[in-house]
């Protein structure tokens, strides 16, 4: 699938997300810095965390990073399809793809070239039986549970599942890449945050010498996320696998910023406004009437939703920026987001309470003009931390919600227009 076809599935939807490619490459560089002795994987899943699977994992492989890693099997086979369009070669583009169930086909993993992840023996019987259906072994990464309780085998359950692995090996069913495993705590910088990391650490180093044990040496061991790059070289070790930090967002914002981190938000989330018009004081705004206007005022309407992406726990708390032809004008959401389009207060009109055949004055902003949501914060715009701050969730959350029908475009440079805010 082409960027131009990604692009046409949005036709229809006023809304659009831009992609900075561009500031792609920017926060793998910046990344690659803070980790310079290890290769680097791309994290993509969720759609590359909402910004466009395809785009930004041929950005990614632009930008010089060495895998792609999805959690879900159909993306890795969305994205090898993808990349096979593309024309790149699948030895210059390995993928990692970490979660599988028992009806998983893990023969066309082989085939399509996907490494797979493993954590249990009964996952390992289902890949070796594809990889004799095939003809060839599968290539795969042993997880170790350090402690995050999800995915990954315990040091309890690790040496039967690295037998059956050396087994698999001597039969030709298996190349044993890599070992790995995720940490909880890698972006909390209190004690008890580094306490959990060093143990994380330590579970791994333990993991790691069971499958020696075994006479299992995995080619790539990788352990750190964003955070773990950023706030842990100790767990650098042979890979590291860039996610949040890729999309210039910081993985807590509390202890460092994008900002601060030399990161670049890649991506714009923006409207045009679809009604301009006067409410008088004491109107109330949307579902359940949360918000009463206070005096009379300018209302504009915003064609993006809960069922877009959009956080209802954000009502009564976000703002956008409008750009509108007299400036840039700061209006706050009023009233519940409802499922397909929210309110903002423009600002006050002319005329007394109650009057309402009054003149209102000119308007602040117009129908058409572009609300934006979320971006870089170059030109006042709110960042996605500070509509995360506003539904009281992470911003992660923020960008991946979006909805994959909303159009995105792609531009691959980094310049960033310079506006004067005009009003307040």
């Amino acid at each position: 699938m082409t960027v131009t076809d990604i692009q046409s599935e949005g036709r229809g939807y006023p809304s659009c997300a831009a992609v900075d490619l561009a500031a792609i490459k920017h926060n793998l560089s910046v990344l690659r810095a803070a980790a310079p002795d290890t290769l680097q994987l791309a994290t993509v899943k969720a759609n590359a965390y909402g910004h466009g699977l395809v785009p930004v994992a041929l950005a990614a492989l632009e930008g010089g990073t060495d895998w792609l890693g999805v959690a879900q099997l159909a993306e890795a086979f969305a994205l090898r399809r993808g990349l096979d369009e593309a024309g790149i070669a699948r030895a210059d583009a390995p993928v990692l793809a970490w979660i599988s169930t028992s009806s998983s086909d893990f023969a066309a993993a082989i085939e399509a070239d996907i490494d797979l992840s493993v954590s249990w023996t009964w996952v390992l019987a289902d890949i070796c039986a594809a990889a004799r259906a095939v003809g060839r072994p599968a290539r795969v990464h042993v997880k170790i549970d350090t402690g995050m309780s999800r995915a990954g085998s315990t040091l309890a359950d690790l040496p039967a599942l690295a037998s059956a692995l050396r087994m698999a090996a001597d039969d030709g069913l298996v190349d044993i890449v890599g070992a790995w495993s995720h940490m909880s705590r890698a972006d909390d910088p209190s004690a008890a945050g580094n306490a959990s990391t060093a143990n994380h650490v330590r579970i791994f180093e333990e993991g790691l010498a069971i499958l020696a044990d075994a006479g299992i040496t995995p080619r790539i061991r990788h352990l750190s996320a964003t955070s773990g790059i950023l706030w842990h070289p100790e767990a650098h070790y042979d890979m590291v696998r860039v996610g949040i930090g890729m999309y210039g967002l910081s993985p807590d914002p509390a202890v460092a910023t994008a900002d601060e981190l030399g990161l670049i938000p890649a991506l714009e989330l923006r409207a045009p406004l679809t009604s301009v018009k006067v409410i008088e004081e004491g109107t109330p705004a949307s579902y359940g009437g949360t918000w009463v206007a206070p005096t009379r005022r300018w209302i504009g309407l915003v064609p993006l939703g809960y069922g877009d992406g959009i956080f209802r726990a954000a009502s009564n708390n976000a703002r956008v920026v409008v750009r509108t032809e007299a400036g840039l004008l700061n209006a706050p959401l009023v009233g519940r987001v409802c499922m397909d389009q929210f309110m903002v207060d423009l600002g006050p009109a002319e005329g007394e309470p109650g009057t309402p055949t009054a003149r209102s004055g000119d308007a602040p902003a117009a129908v058409g003009d572009t609300a934006v949501l979320f971006g870089t914060g170059a030109l006042g715009e709110p960042l996605a931390d500070e509509w995360a701050d506003a539904a009281s969730t992470i911003n992660y959350e923020i960008v991946t919600n979006l909805g994959a029908h909303i159009p995105r475009a792609y531009r691959d440079h980094t310049a960033h227009t310079q506006e004067k805010n005009t009003h307040e």
